[in-house]
């Protein structure tokens, strides 16, 4: 357990860092290198015998090397996508939640057969694939290699200040949503990972507790289609709506959870949280577009993930300590749902501030030219008044 919690933190970690080198190095070269890096931790992983390297090679090599794969996965999709975007990001997150659906079957055929080891092995072919799909990424927005380094192609590392981006945080719609997500977050991942043992606890072992992952993963996948091409239909960053909308109704399926004593109403529940699940998702890429534009959305991406990492490592042991003081997960599930809903109600202010940020960029050309006329205007003056004089003296003489 220790083990799949570190390799999922250390994914979130990474992020910051990865948009710094995407930004340096371009989304092809950190693509391609991050699973290689992924693909030598999986293949080193299944040569241990002992748990004590697999923190190493399975928690860090392989994590921080899919971290290095993924994010350049999104963002690469809007050198390429604007108007269909949030289908795009539909379309390729929607990947991951069929892969949650088959994949467990898949590995427990494996284990079964050809036991843990050569289970990992037949993995690597998979971050073999992502390896040689990284070669296909082609940027249309230059990295900051290129534009530092000219036409020569010398590579010259910029200014401190362009290799760590802190200017988006400048922002203030993007500051809001930077820390308006992490702080829903807090209960977000509760019922992912207590939903299995709650179900152990309130109807035995009789119950397929597999169906609710089945009922997640599908309908995430459903929701990630559809919201992504309704994202699409929503101007500017009101797309962030659906974001308060996703995290209101998965507020309100945690608070459901307990409240369900019969197996069925947990399905009802499981199928609209995973619903909004693949809203949230697939729509994180076009609001960063969205808010910080094409250029500074690595960095704007992987803060955000950084951040997310907090909460995502520290609500789901506080639910668990809950549960072992009061010996039921009912008070987890129902606090589990405040932290959405506050983090949606803080996301409502987003589409107001960024359009009043608009309005100001709007204005300052217009500022310009105007102070750029009475500046001409005093120049005239001014000659035609010199002219004068100076005639009047030619005359004179």
């Amino acid at each position: 357990a220790w083990v799949s919690s570190l390799s999922m933190g250390m994914v979130f970690f990474c992020s910051p860092i990865v948009s710094i080198f995407t930004d340096l190095f371009g989304c092809r070269k950190v693509a391609v290198i991050g699973a290689a890096v992924g693909f030598g931790g999986l293949l080193s992983s299944s040569f241990v015998s002992t748990i004590e390297p697999l923190y190493f090679t399975y928690g860090v090599l392989f994590a921080c090397g899919c971290s290095f794969a993924y994010q350049p996965s999104l963002v690469i999709l809007g050198h390429y996508f604007k108007k269909r975007l949030g289908l795009v990001n539909g379309i390729v997150t929607a990947g991951s939640s069929l892969f949650t659906v088959s994949l467990p079957f898949l590995l427990r055929v494996l284990i079964d057969s050809v036991g843990l080891y050569n289970t990992l092995r037949v993995l690597c072919i998979l971050m073999f694939i992502l390896f040689l799909a990284g070669f296909t990424y082609k940027p249309l927005v230059s990295s900051a290699k290129d534009t530092e380094g000219g036409k020569k192609g010398k590579f010259r590392f910029p200014p401190e200040k362009k290799i760590c981006n802190f200017s988006v945080f400048r922002i203030l719609s993007y500051r809001i949503w930077a820390f308006g997500i992490p702080a829903a977050l807090f209960g977000y991942f509760v019922p992912y990972v207590h939903l299995m043992k709650h179900v152990k606890d309130r109807f035995g072992d009789s119950m397929p507790e597999e169906v609710l992952l089945l009922c997640l993963g599908i309908t995430s996948g459903v929701g990630r289609l559809i919201f992504g091409r309704v994202a699409d239909y929503i101007p500017g960053a009101k797309k962030v709506y659906l974001q308060v909308a996703s995290f209101f109704f998965i507020g309100l399926m945690s608070m459901m959870i307990p409240l369900c004593n019969v197996f069925g109403g947990l399905i009802a529940v499981c199928l609209l949280m995973g619903l909004f699940d693949g809203c949230f998702i697939c729509i994180m890429a076009p609001i960063a577009f969205e808010l910080v534009g094409a250029q500074d959305v690595s960095q704007a991406i992987g803060f955000l993930l950084g951040l997310m990492s907090i909460p995502m490592t520290v609500g789901p042991p506080i639910a668990g300590l809950l549960r072992d003081h009061l010996g039921s997960y009912d008070v987890a599930f129902y606090l589990a749902g405040v932290p959405p809903l506050i983090g949606g109600a803080i996301l409502c202010f987003i589409p107001w501030v960024h359009e009043r940020r608009k309005l100001k960029e709007r204005a300052k050309p217009v500022d310009a030219e105007t102070t750029e006329k009475m500046l001409e205007n005093e120049s005239t003056l001014v000659s035609g008044t010199t002219e004068k004089p100076v005639k009047e003296m030619e005359s004179g003489f």
